[in-house]
């Protein structure tokens, strides 16, 4: 992953895609990097929890109270 990019985020697919939902609403661009999928295409396995989430550097400001409380929210 470039350098222009921050990991906020780790967990299963389905967790990963709805913080990703919830910051595009907010016009917060991000990208998934899917380790589970990747290893599943390359013959190995990984754990299930292996996907990331990660925002551009620049609407890390603007994410990080998102993703807070998403994290709030999903460990209550």
């Amino acid at each position: 992953m470039s350098e222009d990019y921050t990991k906020v985020f780790t967990d299963d697919s389905i967790l990963v895609n709805r913080l990703q939902t919830l910051l595009n609403d907010a016009k917060i661009d991000s990208k998934v990097f899917d380790r589970v999928e990747s290893g599943r295409l390359a013959g190995f396995g990984v754990p299930i929890n292996s996907v990331e989430l990660f925002v551009l550097n620049t609407d890390l400001e603007k994410a990080q109270p998102i993703v807070d409380l998403y994290k709030e929210k999903i460990n209550s």
